[in-house]
């Protein structure tokens, strides 16, 4: 009688239906409008669920027609949906898919346990949270990246029909039901009799990989990626006849000898292994000969971030399926051998065997490879990206690598290369990236490197090359050529500020006379020179000390004496300014009194420890995500100078960070908009796209912006940065165990979707960098007082875009404006277009929806071009003003 007088009353409230719209059996009809009343549809996804409709026909659902009325899929993945999933869907007794992911659902999971014929049931990528039911019994279960937590139910390993068990970002811990602790039943491979894939990433599981996993004779993927799990690697693995994937990387599993190295031998029986990923773990020692014993048919082998030595064995050579090869970040030494060669289909995010930009310092964790390269390199015509940075290589550059035509990236830097540039790179037509910096390089820049159609970064700096700088094609852009440290070069576009070559030719005349004056009057200046030399000694002895500082490898020891003298005692009067962990001071530090800013961190506060470890502990490196931010270098990124990790007179701990001071303090003073954000989104563009794995700043707002004395801008303050592992076996960026930050970072410049998720993600730092540039150009911060209710710093723009925009912008900006020819249009005012055009890069940042922003690359390219057209702009018109001018003078 309820479920009459239900029906009535619903039927009577959409009036003027006729009855034949409602199905006889209209539970299912019910059940979704019941599940309906509890979401919000903010893009009107469901709204043709309608009683004038049939439900059959609504948006996201199919029935069967063998029962009609009675709903066999419900779909409704990535529909922009939220609130909680109702338990009237448990009603849905014929339903065989259940697919709601990629929502923001939130609360706990419902009882599905009415559910039986249904097999795929997909509730992966919302905010649910709570403990898993355990009633599920589907053939396939995805739950990837929610706020699962606490125990997985035992029952969970005795569903003999999952063929998909998907539990990977959650918040897991342990497996209930045994006397093992956070660890995985020992038997439960023993009933995955169907099962195919098993994903557990990112959670926080331990001890050892059940062995039985061996006995789950239909799995082909085992992702495991991201835990704790110890122990060795089950030789059982090798019974799996149909398995094409298996990544355990970041884990703690251990091999050292020739017992625990065995899987090797055992995986050698998996024909169909197409992946095989170990990078940082702790496997030790040097690399078995058996590694050559792996399918031919293998096409990624991920060794990186280990503890490896000795050389690379020969035998890998036989792998010659390889697309993707890593070794990085190990004690790896020796040459590159001929076997190479052999590697002809190595492609994409290739790493050969070099230290990354992203490691720390020269040790345990790194290759030191010499020798030359092989000319067997030509051999990798697929390859596309080149990475050799930071070993002992010498001689010359190879001609041979004119044969790999796909290379996109080549990063040679941090060598010891001689010879010229090879004029062979003209036929790399493909090439972006060409990095040789900090060679030995000589000889002139190629003219021919200005020619290749799409490189977009050059960097020769710091080797012994000279002549006149090309200036055609990318030489036109100083913004992307970086030619410092060869002071042989001249000539070349202006922006670069390089002496021009007349002036460099009259130079050497000069020193010529010189040299024949001081000839005869040798004597009578001796004491001169002797003055100079001593000046010299000092200035060399503090650049030596900079460069010490800042480039990594030496620390020199810093003591809470030190710092204390530098600041006064930690005086007021040097207070430059405040954190949410620290306080930093304006300070002159010994020997040589260089300025510095010292970032001292409050360890009273919660997380302050936390947030010193992630921006780098220099003293302990126990994170290898620090050895990433240590190591990065960028013109524009704030560069750590040492650290100070010690106690203070009372016997407390004292933590501190030196950072290279910048006078012209942040960007809450300054007024050159534009160049800051070029500078900026270069370093975003850099953390995001150009480092072994993306970092994610998480905190990006003016007071994290400095400014030196030539105004160029730079980013500083890692304390909560995360990486972003890149990987094209994933539908989505997964971040690392330590990247779920909740609600940290600032509010007003933190992402919306931060609150209901916290794994960060690079598109976190594009809504920030919208919000700031935003906030540079109307000169109100996003917390502001008129930003209240529904009204926020974006949708205000919004409103006022285009037509308002010179009116709602900051005082300066509008002084600027009103000083320009009114009586050009405005399609003519160079101003106001480029003011436009920075808007919609800013708004381009900040959509709701993560996937609608762009990345900070094209962000970066754009605000290049619209720096470029604004200057070129101006410049025809100081033009046309002067011409202006002398017509008047002409007349008068």
């Amino acid at each position: 009688m309820l479920f009459v007088l239900e029906l009535l009353l619903l039927l009577h409230g959409v009036g003027g239906i006729r009855c034949s719209t409602v199905p006889e059996n209209s539970t299912d009809m019910l059940s979704l409008l019941t599940f309906r009343k509890a979401i919000n549809d903010p893009a009107g996804a469901l709204s043709n669920w309608d009683t004038r409709a049939p439900h059959c026909q609504w948006n996201g659902v199919r029935c069967t027609t063998k029962h009609p009325g009675r709903i066999t899929a419900l779909n409704l993945a990535g529909q922009g949906l939220s609130g909680t999933i109702s338990a009237s869907l448990g009603n849905l007794t014929f339903v065989r898919t259940l697919d709601l992911s990629s929502n923001n659902f939130s609360g706990q999971m419902p009882d599905l346990s009415n559910l039986q014929k249904m097999q795929v049931l997909n509730l992966s990528y919302n905010s649910l949270d709570g403990i898993i039911p355990d009633t599920l019994t589907n053939y396939r279960i995805y739950l990837e990246l929610n706020q699962l937590e606490g125990n997985i139910p035992d029952e969970l390993s005795q569903f003999t029909n999952v063929t998909v068990l998907g539990l990977a970002d959650n918040m897991l811990s342990e497996l209930s039901g045994n006397q093992l602790g956070g660890t995985l039943p020992i038997n439960m491979g023993d009933h995955f009799t169907n099962l195919k894939i098993h994903y557990m990433s990112h959670n926080m599981l331990e001890g050892y990989i059940p062995a039985s996993l061996g006995n789950a004779s239909m799995l082909e993927e085992i992702v495991f990626q991201f835990n704790n799990f110890t122990g060795q690697i089950p030789t059982s693995f090798g019974e799996l006849p149909k398995i094409r994937k298996f990544d355990l990387q970041a884990n703690n599993l251990r091999a050292k000898d020739s017992e625990s190295w065995s899987f090797l031998n055992a995986l050698g029986n998996c024909t169909t292994l197409e992946m095989l990923s170990l990078a940082r773990n702790q496997l030790h020692g040097v690399i078995p000969d058996s590694i050559g014993n792996l399918p031919t048919n293998l096409e990624i082998l991920t060794l990186g971030g280990n503890n490896l030595s000795g050389i690379v064995p020969p035998s890998i050579g036989n792998l010659s399926g390889l697309i993707q090869l890593t070794l990085d970040v190990n004690n790896l030494t020796g040459s590159i051998s001929p076997w190479i060669g052999n590697l002809k289909y190595l492609q994409s995010h290739t790493t050969l065997l070099g230290k990354p930009s992203t490691t720390l310092k020269a040790g345990s964790y790194l290759n030191d490879l010499e020798g030359t390269i092989p000319l067997e390199i030509g051999n990798l015509r697929q390859l596309i990206y080149l990475k050799l940075t930071s070993n002992k290589l010498t001689g010359k550059i190879p001609d041979a690598l004119e044969m790999c035509q796909n290379l996109v990236t080549i990063q040679m830097d941090q060598n010891c290369f001689t010879g010229a540039i090879p004029i062979s790179f003209e036929n790399l037509k493909g090439l972006s990236v060409l990095n040789l910096s900090h060679n030995s390089l000589s000889g002139t820049i190629p003219t021919l490197l200005g020619d290749l159609p799409l490189l977009s970064k050059l960097d020769l700096s710091y080797n012994n090359l000279q002549g006149e700088i090309p200036r055609n094609g990318l030489f036109r852009n100083a913004t992307s050529v970086y030619l410092e440290g060869n002071r042989g070069l001249c000539g070349g576009v202006m922006d670069l500020h390089m002496p021009s070559c007349h002036q460099v030719s009259h130079r050497i005349e000069r020193t010529r006379n010189w040299a024949r004056l001081l000839i005869p009057i040798f004597g009578f200046l001796s004491l001169t020179v002797l003055i100079c030399l001593i000046y010299l000694v000092k200035k060399t002895t503090r650049r030596t000390y900079l460069s010490l500082l800042s480039f990594g490898k030496q620390f020199p020891r810093v003591s809470y004496k030190d710092l204390a003298q530098a600041t006064g005692n930690f005086s007021r009067l040097n207070l430059i300014g405040r954190g949410s962990y620290s306080s930093v001071y304006r300070a002159k530090l010994s020997p040589v009194k260089i300025q510095v800013a010292i970032k001292v961190f409050d360890l009273e506060m919660r997380c302050a420890d936390k947030s010193f470890v992630s921006e780098c502990e220099i003293l302990s490196f126990k994170k290898k995500e620090c050895e990433i931010l240590r190591s990065i270098r960028h013109r524009n990124l704030l560069p750590i100078l040492t650290a100070c990790s010690t106690i203070d007179y009372s016997g407390n701990a004292f933590k501190a960070l030196i950072y290279e001071y910048m006078p012209n303090g942040n960007l809450d003073i300054l007024s050159q908009k534009i160049n800051i954000a070029v500078d900026i989104a270069n370093a975003l563009s850099y953390l995001h796209h150009e480092c072994e794995s993306s970092i994610v700043h998480c905190d990006l707002k003016p007071t994290n912006i400095l400014l030196d004395n030539d105004m160029n801008a730079y980013l500083g303050d890692f304390g909560i940065s995360s990486l972003i592992l890149e990987s094209r076996f994933a539908s989505l960026r997964q971040s690392s165990p330590n990247s779920s930050i909740g609600l940290k970072g600032t509010i007003g410049y933190i992402a919306p979707e931060y609150a209901r998720c916290g794994h960060a993600s690079t598109c976190g730092d594009v809504y920030s960098f919208g919000i700031v540039l935003l906030e540079m150009l109307i000169g109100k911060r996003p917390t502001d007082p008129m930003f209240e209710n529904e009204l926020n710093i974006v949708n205000f723009v919004e409103k006022n875009f285009p037509e308002q925009i010179p009116q709602i912008i900051d005082v300066q900006l509008q002084e600027e404006y009103k000083g320009i020819n009114q009586a050009m249009t405005k399609k003519e005012n160079c101003f106001y277009v480029c003011l436009l055009s920075v808007v919609q890069v800013a708004l381009s940042c900040t959509p709701l929806i993560p996937k609608e922003r762009m990345n900070m690359r094209e962000i970066a390219i754009k605000l290049h071009a619209i720096r470029a057209s604004y200057a070129e702009a101006t410049n025809r018109e100081h033009l046309l003003c002067r011409r202006e001018l002398q017509c008047v003078m002409e007349v008068v």
